[in-house]
């Protein structure tokens, strides 16, 4: 198992589809069961035992802000960007806070619920450096309930990720939550905004992108309707195990 230190929220969307909720809150501080999101990703990263994160803000960055301020741990650094930088500009601007070992990124959306082992714990025993650069947690499209599209990855037998092809149906969708390598970063990458997908296809095409189902319970929560729908099953007891 690699020893997971460093972590990364992504903070700074603009929540576009959440609206109306985001026109005046930031959505990683939206609630769900009282708790917003943005503390339950960095309560995940603190349970893992990482005492290092950044958390990135753009939109109600002042917000974010006052949401970190008072955390005792993990230690944050807030990464204040005054233009949209996507993931990978994000992750990119924040590496010389992330350490020279393997660090974990999460969408401060993501909310998921742990199957029979802590799912950070479980990523970083099965996390290879030697043949990974980075390792994804994927949810099956079939167990979403919401919109998934035409799904975003398979996965062969030994894990390693490739991207359907034109007209092809993929059987998992990307949870948010994954674990990258400085080296995933060491064949450059753009100034300025970019989407991970970059990296990510050049890591594909290098065989060293892998990824691992999540067995627990993950919630989509792109609108309003995801979040309304997420609150009920949390309070009612109807979340359904992803296996």
């Amino acid at each position: 198992m690699i020893p997971l230190t460093h972590g990364m929220v992504l903070a700074a969307g603009l929540g576009l589809r959440m609206r109306p909720l985001t026109e005046t809150t930031a959505k990683p501080l939206l609630t769900l069961q009282g708790r917003s999101l943005l503390d339950r990703a960095l309560d995940r990263l603190e349970a893992a035992g990482i005492g290092q994160a950044v958390v990135n803000a753009h939109w109600h960055a002042e917000q974010v802000a006052a949401a970190v301020a008072g955390r005792a741990s993990p230690a944050i650094t807030l990464q204040h960007e005054e233009g949209l930088l996507e993931t990978g500009g994000g992750v990119g601007r924040a590496l010389p806070l992330l350490g020279e070992a393997p660090f974990v990124v999460m969408n401060g959306d993501s909310v998921l619920l742990d199957g029979p082992s802590p799912a950070l714990a479980r990523m970083a025993s099965l996390f290879d450096p030697a043949i990974m650069d980075g390792l994804l947690l994927v949810v099956r499209t079939a167990q979403v309930e919401g919109e998934v599209g035409r799904g975003d990855f398979h996965l062969d037998p030994m894990g390693r990720v490739r991207r359907p092809k034109e007209m092809e149906l993929a059987p998992y969708i990307f949870s948010g939550v994954q674990i990258l390598t400085p080296g995933f970063f060491a064949g450059g990458f753009p100034e300025g905004a970019f989407s991970l997908n970059l990296l990510y296809d050049r890591a594909i095409e290098s065989g060293r992108l892998y990824a691992v189902v999540h067995d627990g319970i993950w919630f989509h929560l792109s609108t309003p309707a995801d979040l309304e729908r997420a609150e009920a099953s949390m309070a009612a007891g109807l979340v359904k195990a992803l296996f």
